[in-house]
C-alpha cells in the first residue's frame, strides 16, 4: 500500500463511523427529544441505557483495532487511534449539525461520554481536544514515513501526555460529579438502593458551570508534550 493510501483509508472510516454514530444519535433524540435536545436528559430503559454503555464500548474496541491493524509499530498504531477518534468526534458533529441544526453553537453543552461516568461539556471542549489528537497524529505520523526512523515516545513525554490528558478528564466529569456529590444526601445507606439512585440522580442532572481553567491547563500541557514529541524527533531524525 502506498504512503499515504493507509491514512486516506483510515479518513474515509472515521468519517463513516461518526456518521454511523451521529445517525444513532439522530434516531435516539427523534424518541426521546422530539422538542430537541436539551438537559436533564429523559430518563430511559435500563435496556436502553445498558445497549447505549455497550455501543460506545464497542465504539472503542472499533477504534483501537483500525489502529492496531494499520500501524506497524506502536506510534503507528497510537497514531492511527487517536487520528480516527478524532476525525470520529468530529464528523460526528457536523452530522449532527446537518441533520438536527445541532449543537445551536461550539458552546452548546453535551454528553461526551458515559465511561466510567458522565463526561459533559460545551462542544467546543472536545473538539479542541480532538485537533490536538490529530496534531500529535500527523507528528508521529510525518516522522514515521522516513523509512529509516522510527518515532516514539519517551518516558517524559508520555509523563506529560498522561498527566495532560488526566486533567482534562477531570474537567469533563467536574460538574457531572460536583452535581452527584452535592446531592449525595438524597440517596440511601444500602448499596443497591445508592447505585439505583445514583442512576436515577443523573437524569435530574443540569449542566452548571464548565471548569476552563482546569480544561486550558490540560490544553496547555498535551500541546506542550505534543510540541517536546515533535521538537526531540526532528533532532533525532538529522542527528
Amino acid at each position: 500500500m502506498k504512503k499515504h493510501q493507509t491514512l486516506i483509508w483510515i479518513t474515509l472510516f472515521a468519517i463513516s463511523m461518526g456518521i454511523f454514530e451521529g445517525a444513532v444519535v439522530v434516531y435516539i433524540r427523534a424518541l426521546y427529544y422530539p422538542e430537541g435536545f436539551n438537559f436533564p436528559l429523559k430518563l430511559m430503559s435500563n435496556q436502553v441505557a445498558a445497549t447505549e454503555l455497550i455501543r460506545e464500548f464497542a465504539s472503542l474496541v472499533m477504534l483501537l483495532s483500525v489502529g492496531v491493524i494499520a500501524g506497524k509499530n506502536f506510534s503507528q498504531r497510537l497514531a492511527w487511534f487517536i487520528y480516527s477518534f478524532a476525525v470520529w468526534d468530529i464528523i460526528y458533529y457536523v452530522f449532527l449539525f446537518l441533520i438536527l441544526a445541532w449543537p445551536e453553537n461550539l458552546f452548546t453543552w453535551d454528553i461526551l461520554f458515559l465511561l466510567p461516568v458522565t463526561w459533559t461539556g460545551p462542544v467546543i471542549a472536545p473538539v479542541i481536544i480532538s485537533i490536538l489528537m490529530i496534531v500529535l497524529a500527523m507528528v508521529l505520523y510525518s516522522h514515521n514515513l522516513k523509512s529509516d526512523f522510527k518515532t516514539k515516545l519517551v518516558q517524559k513525554e508520555w509523563f506529560i501526555l498522561i498527566v495532560g490528558s488526566i486533567i482534562v478528564f477531570i474537567s469533563f466529569i467536574w460538574d457531572y460529579c460536583k452535581f452527584i456529590v452535592q446531592n449525595y444526601e438524597k440517596i440511601g445507606d444500602n448499596e443497591q438502593v445508592i447505585s439505583t439512585k445514583i442512576y436515577n440522580l443523573s437524569f435530574q442532572y443540569i449542566p452548571d458551570r464548565f471548569p476552563w481553567l482546569i480544561f486550558i491547563l490540560g490544553v496547555i500541557i498535551i500541546g506542550a508534550g505534543i510540541f517536546l514529541v515533535n521538537q526531540r524527533n526532528k533532532k533525532s531524525a538529522t542527528s
